[in-house]
């Protein structure tokens, strides 16, 4: 076991990275018959390929998962996933021998740092692909979390580095539960104990912080507030057998360990989006399956903001 997503066996995530402009994506590549599914919540999503995921639709299997800065520009770097995946012969078995890759996605808000006019493409996607493997996952500031923030509410001064973390959790006989989480979020980072770990700081020299309820306390009359970038977005992952329907049922468990570590969670100003990959190795009970995706999800988000390093004038805890 090494905390990450890819002691789910078969599992491959890889990183593009643009620290110059502060952006970057993450992809992550599924063995054959994964089942797929998602939950998205927030009043400010950024998505593709998410419907065919849900209950009642066609296709069962995903082939990978996007995971990507950029806002909606950055939707884009999917196609490079794709024509990765192409090229490999992996995909849905289309009429007439045609394969069409399964990859969903979703994006993050990094516009606001680094440079605007440079966002993930499908050169970066394909760039991930390629970078793909079943080593440990490198955390922080890296691929989908390259240009993350948290409480960005007063500008980049006063915010917390986010990044992307990763966290695993082993069930016993080989089961495991593990999540991938980029953090962008409107609220605060708490600990298990409900303390602030990363936020909106007080002035931009020190680690105390404002918290996000007191601010939205004073905002609370005011109809009209300013608009923010921000989104969680993430996989949790297992080699349990699910079928399509428990794997959703998991995807909405899971977002639950975004309500435990981050405060408030599901603003409108977040997209927040998780999706559930099941392998199917092992027969496993949902109900289990879903009560520890949240807790990895937790786990995933607190590494997350701890691994960040600073970053085009977003300062990190370490630093």
């Amino acid at each position: 076991m090494t905390n990450s997503l890819t002691d789910v066996p078969g599992i491959r995530v890889g990183h593009a990275t643009n620290l110059e402009a502060a952006t970057g994506c993450t992809v992550i590549i599924c063995p054959n018959g994964t089942v797929g599914g998602v939950d998205q919540r927030g009043g400010a999503p950024g998505t593709r390929e998410t419907d065919l995921l849900r209950p009642m639709h066609m296709v069962q299997n995903v082939n990978a998962v996007l995971l990507s800065g950029g806002s909606a520009y950055g939707l884009a770097a999917a196609d490079g996933v794709m024509r990765y995946l192409e090229e490999n012969g992996i995909g849905y078995n289309a009429q007439g021998g045609v394969i069409v890759p399964i990859v969903p996605a979703a994006i993050l808000f990094d516009l606001a740092v680094g440079r605007a006019d440079v966002r993930p493409d499908a050169a970066m996607g394909y760039a991930a692909c390629q970078a793909a493997s079943s080593d440990v996952v490198q955390q922080g500031t890296v691929g989908a979390g390259t240009g993350c923030r948290v409480g960005s509410g007063m500008g980049n001064e006063y915010a917390t580095k986010g990044g992307i973390g990763t966290a695993s959790i082993d069930l016993g006989d080989g089961l495991i539960v593990a999540a991938l989480i980029a953090v962008n979020a409107v609220g605060d980072v708490v600990d298990e104990c409900g303390q602030i770990i990363a936020g909106m700081r007080q002035a931009p020299d020190v680690n105390q912080f404002a918290g996000s309820l007191n601010m939205m306390r004073a905002l609370s009359r005011i109809v009209d507030t300013p608009s923010d970038g921000n989104t969680v977005i993430g996989v949790v992952a297992t080699n349990a057998k699910l079928t399509k329907e428990q794997v959703n049922k998991v995807a909405q468990m899971a977002q639950d360990g975004i309500a435990q570590a981050i405060r408030p969670a599901h603003t409108m100003f977040d997209g927040d989006t998780l999706f559930a990959l099941a392998t199917g190795e092992i027969p496993a009970n949902v109900n289990s399956i879903g009560a520890f995706a949240a807790e990895a999800v937790a786990q995933a988000i607190r590494n997350a903001v701890q691994t960040a390093a600073s970053l085009a004038g977003v300062r990190s805890l370490k630093d």
